[in-house]
């Protein structure tokens, strides 16, 4: 059996190495489907990691409430509402904040309130940006470390302003803009320090702070009529043992506070990263399924020269036939080549999307893709069924030869 494995392997190899430009275009085909798949999953694993480094930065004490219900459908809508600078009616208060203070073994409470809105500068044209209104307690809840200038605080004026680095750039075309001005709903905001670059458009905030200006909870309340409609309240605990004790008292009081109703959700440790991991999870799927179009017509190629392979080889189906072999013989014959073509597609596939995936997250995204032995079980699995489901029918077909008209054929 052992002799007969290595016969099929020596003959798919001599059979494949004759025809080297047919194969090696073949092979290209595998190629492109299984790189662009490659490129699909390690960028998506890599861009739900951040979120999660993000929560163990903080040692495993945050949580967060947002508002909305406790089912992964609304999470993922949440997510994506956010992502894309939409506004949702909120059923987070201040009330809710000052009380959440109030609970043992809580260090820090930062409440988050996104507006937006057009930005002008005396020399730049009205831009559309983020506001985050919030207090000083969120550098103690998100890393946020300054390039120039300071925090807002609660000695400084509501008329001031924390920017990101880039929106410094993209206003003032400077990154040292502290003491400049903007303009934003009818008032001036004067720039009191400018945040150091994090490349993190991810993250548990919702918020990309390269490009957000963050003023004081005050002032943004004046801009929706003196109501705070708050979109989400991070809260830090003593300790990881504390958290969910921590959670326990903040689901009592904010359901005391909304009479009953549970039309917020408490996140914390996985099921923080939860939505943000099913949303790129559902985004993966949809290209890897547009990706694997190509991977058909890679399997096609397969299948195709196969059958061209059948044809040229009928003489040589009859002579091994007529001296014994049998019909599984001649199937693993044939499906050995083409598992080779596919296997050899996969290899250099994987290889070339982690290639492709590096090229890309350095020239246009954040983040690294992600390595996983996973993802290169997938690819190999993936390359298997496509050689033997591309490849089945043209070995049946050289197996089901008559010998004798095989051999009559080339006469």
């Amino acid at each position: 059996m052992k002799l007969l494995i290595v016969n099929h392997l020596t003959n798919a190899y001599d059979s494949l190495r004759s025809n080297r430009l047919r194969t090696g275009l073949t092979v290209l085909g595998v190629t492109i489907g299984i790189s662009s798949i490659i490129v699909i999953l390690s960028l998506s694993a890599g861009a739900a990691k951040i979120v999660s480094d993000q929560i163990d930065e903080l040692g495993g004490t945050l949580a967060v409430v947002r508002p909305g219900t406790p089912d992964r459908q609304s999470e993922i809508k949440d997510i994506t509402a956010n992502l894309s600078g939409s506004q949702v009616t909120s059923s987070l208060t201040e009330r809710d904040v000052e009380d959440i203070e109030d609970i043992d073994h809580v260090t820090a409470v930062a409440p988050l309130m996104l507006l937006g809105g057009n930005v002008t500068t005396d020399k730049s044209r009205p831009r559309n940006i983020e506001l985050v209104a919030t207090t000083p307690s969120l550098t103690e809840l998100t890393s946020l470390d300054m390039y120039e200038g300071q925090f807002i605080d609660s000695v400084t004026d509501n008329n001031t302003a924390v920017i990101g680095q880039q929106l410094s750039l993209d206003l003032f075309g400077t990154e040292n803009s502290a003491g400049k001005t903007f303009r934003t709903h009818g008032m001036r905001f004067t720039v009191i320090g400018i945040l150091k670059r994090q490349n993190k458009p991810i993250n548990f905030n919702n918020v990309d702070f390269d490009h957000a200006a963050i003023i004081n909870l005050k002032s943004g309340k004046d801009f929706n009529q003196g109501i705070a409609s708050i979109q989400q309240i991070n809260i830090r605990a003593t300790s990881t043992d504390k958290l969910p004790e921590v959670i326990g008292k903040v689901n009592e009081v904010l359901t005391n506070n909304h009479r009953g109703e549970k039309d917020y959700v408490v996140l914390s440790g996985e099921t923080l990263t939860r939505p943000t991991n099913s949303l790129f999870s559902a985004l993966s799927a949809t290209l890897t399924t547009v990706a694997a179009v190509s991977l058909i017509v890679g399997g096609i190629g397969i299948m195709n020269i196969m059958l061209v392979s059948v044809t040229e080889r009928t003489r040589e189906i009859g002579i091994r036939k007529a001296l014994g072999a049998s019909n599984a013989h001649i199937i693993w014959q044939f499906l050995i080549e083409s598992l080779a073509i596919s296997i050899a597609g996969g290899i250099a596939g994987y290889f070339t999307g982690y290639i492709v995936a590096f090229g890309l997250s350095r020239s246009f995204l954040t983040f690294d893709p992600i390595f996983d032995w996973a993802i290169a079980g997938q690819v190999l699995g993936i390359s298997l069924i496509v050689g033997l489901v591309f490849g089945i029918y043209p070995a049946v077909k050289a197996a089901r030869k008559d010998p004798i008209e095989a051999l009559r054929q080339y006469q």
